[in-house]
């Protein structure tokens, strides 16, 4: 007889929905949308509802493996856990000696999303002294030019946008990375309402909207000084409110003057009269909201231009009214969850240099005494999502570098391993998810033992602190321990809940948490920072994107069959996708004589990639997109997207510029 359990998708999406688990037997034979769930009651995506599938899949890691060929040649031989933690310690422990621990380096991103399994790994490596990474793969800059405005503001959780009545969609791909955000758009009640999508191209969302702009890539920032503009032109704009409520407005006003439609035009492509049309369709209605992708930070100005996007929402005084505003950074204004007793900075005991992950072939190429001599990933494949994908693999060759991988499946990274490690799916662990698109709080436990000898991150690193030698007590506690300590101590957000939410959390399950008041402005002055002194760049400008001598703006875009490297090992997913796509405007195409369908190669100073050629209208000029993280063994010529981009840093949280990176095309010499 079958049995359910609760429990919640670990993965790097907004919406942290909740899944029933159907057990029989010890076994998962089914999954679907946990009814109870506060966002996801309504579905979950067509991904996670065969998550099984992953679970049992036939190419699933469940043994230590120990490398018995080159790196690179996936030969691999079975070891025991003991052994393995043994050779790892043992050969740790002879660098920490010869060239101390900051020769360590680990790696850990966004595999798991929770922060008991995902927050261990800094308790560990803060212990042992080893270089930090810095984790600022995503979107960096979207969070630190959203704060450098509104502090810790919390913005619209998508279930509060219901109340709006105009919906911009601004570089984001709902289907792939907001499918419930997506649904409550599609809802009867909403669909009457207009919707833009303003995108580099026309995604797979275009359907569903009345209309998209397609614009430059990394020009975004001219389109919101130009709707800027003309609200402040037309008398459109809410002066009132700016005055009071916004620091700095007066004398940001006064830069607005050359900020024409016509300027903005030849900066994004998008015509004059466009500009001016949604600038007065935006300020037509009491309450728009903006709601707002990661795409436009990934560019050396996508601080700036985040920062203008973030200040036109407020040109309206739209945040005044419920729905109106913006929606896609941090509906959060307070913490759920201390992070202190799981990354124990504490143990931190001298300061360590910090190698960011962007930047990770150049780490792995330092020589001397500051060369990185062991690698330890988890949660993470870099050489499938870090720029600079040809650098990181010379980097992952290298004979003297010990690495270790925490893998479930053989990802690009892992083949490079010296030893991998079998890792747990999310309902073979236990853990505490904060949802970062909604105000959502849940627990998850066990709704299966792991399979084979995988083992969890917590689990992992208590064998490795053993057999270090560290005897702190942290790394005798289980996981369900440190659950249990968290849910004891809450922070003050949690600790003001009813008695019925917080035993949901006992239970496990989610619950909603209280919704921010978007007009208690989180700043020292209690307003919204048009100006602000504490930046590089003080009073808002237009900047420009890196630009290059290549004549293409290279995008990436998610893909709605994929999530970053997770479930590239469905093959019924990936034949939906199909080949590594790169998306094109019929003219640049017909310029350089590619049809649609046909293999052709992107190329910079980087390296060259292989792509089927997507030929369509719906796509600005000069960019060239590509949809979904590929493995490279299901790419021709063995090369992905990210072996073409580089690693310059945006200009605020020292983010990716995955999307600041020109190419030229042309028709491929080889054939399928």
């Amino acid at each position: 007889m079958s049995e359910i359990k609760k429990s919640i998708c670990p993965y790097d999406c907004p919406n942290t929905c909740g899944l029933l688990m159907e057990v029989e037997d010890g076994r998962i034979i089914s999954v679907r949308n946990d009814p109870d769930h506060p966002v996801s009651r309504n579905g979950i995506c067509r991904k996670t509802a065969r998550y099984q599938d992953s679970i049992y899949s036939k190419d699933r890691i469940l043994t230590p493996l120990i490398r018995a060929g080159k790196k690179g040649s996936g030969e691999f031989a079975p070891v025991s856990w003991e052994e393995a933690i043994r050779r790892i310690t043992d050969t740790w422990k002879q660098i920490i000696a010869e060239s101390g621990p900051e020769a360590i380096l680990p790696s850990c991103y966004s595999g798991v999303m929770s922060d008991i399994q995902r927050g261990c790994g800094d308790a560990f490596f803060n212990r042992m002294g080893a270089s930090r990474q810095v984790r600022t793969l995503c979107s960096p800059a979207k969070g630190a030019a959203y704060s450098s405005v509104a502090g810790k503001t919390g913005c619209q959780d998508p279930r509060e946008i219901a109340d709006s009545d105009l919906y911009i969609i601004w570089g984001s791909n709902l289907e792939a990375t907001r499918p419930q955000l997506m649904s409550l758009l599609n809802r009867p009640e909403n669909r009457a309402k207009r919707r833009i999508q303003i995108d580099t191209y026309a995604n797979s969302d275009g359907a569903h909207f009345d209309r998209t702009i397609c614009i430059k890539a990394g020009m975004d920032g001219a389109l919101a000084l130009a709707m800027m503009h003309v609200l402040d032109r037309e008398g459109l704009s809410d002066e009132a409110f700016l005055k009071e409520y916004a620091e700095g407005y007066e004398e940001f006003r006064k830069t607005l003057g050359s900020y024409t439609p016509e300027w903005a035009e030849t900066e994004t492509g998008i015509p004059a009269e466009t500009i001016r049309t949604l600038a007065r369709e935006y300020a037509s209605v009491k309450a728009p909201v903006i709601i707002l992708g990661s795409g436009a930070s990934r560019y050396a100005n996508g601080g700036m231009t985040v920062r203008l996007i973030v200040i036109l929402s407020l040109f309206t005084g739209a945040w005044k009214y419920p729905g109106g505003g913006l929606c896609g950074c941090t509906p959060i204004d307070t913490s759920y969850v201390d992070q202190a007793p799981i990354k124990r900075p504490d143990f931190l005991r001298t300061p360590v240099r910090s190698l960011n992950i962007n930047q990770m072939a150049s780490a792995l190429a330092l020589a001397g005494e500051e060369a990185v001599r062991s690698l330890y990933v988890y949660g993470n494949n870099p050489a499938g999502t870090v720029s600079n994908q040809e650098g990181v693999i010379r980097g992952l060759m290298r004979e003297d570098l010990f690495t270790v991988v925490h893998e479930r499946f053989m990802t690009d990274t892992a083949l490079y391993a010296d030893i991998i490690l079998p890792a747990t799916f999310s309902v073979e662990q236990t853990d505490i998810y904060r949802c970062y698109g909604h105000c959502t709080l849940g627990t998850a436990r066990p709704a299966i033992a792991p399979l084979g000898e995988s083992k969890s991150n917590w689990n992992t690193f208590a064998l490795l602190a053993e057999a270090m030698g560290y005897e702190d007590d942290y790394f005798k506690q289980t996981e369900d321990q440190m659950l249990q300590y968290l849910l004891d101590h809450p922070t003050p957000a949690v600790a003001a809940l009813s008695e019925a939410d917080r035993q949901i959390l006992q239970e496990g399950g989610s619950i909603s948490m209280p919704f921010s008041d978007h007009m208690k402005i989180g700043t020292p002055s209690g307003k919204f920072r048009i100006v602000d002194e504490s930046m590089p760049i003080p009073l808002p400008r237009y900047t420009k994107a890196r630009g290059g001598s290549y004549p293409l703006r290279l995008v990436a875009s998610p893909s709605a069959w994929s999530l970053n490297c997770e479930y590239l090992d469905r093959k019924d997913l990936m034949e939906h996708r199909g080949a590594q796509k790169l998306i094109l405007h019929t003219q640049d195409a017909a310029e350089r004589g590619i049809s649609d369908g046909q293999l052709i190669e992107a190329y910079n100073d980087l390296s060259s990639v292989f792509f089927e050629a997507v030929v369509t209208d719906r796509i600005a000029r000069e960019n060239a997109v590509c949809e979904g993280v590929y493995n490279r063994a299901d790419c021709v010529g063995g090369r992905a997207f990210n072996a073409l981009t580089s690693e310059n840093l945006s200009d605020l949280g020292e983010g990716t510029t995955m999307n600041d990176n020109r190419v030229e095309v042309r028709p491929a010499a080889i054939r399928y």
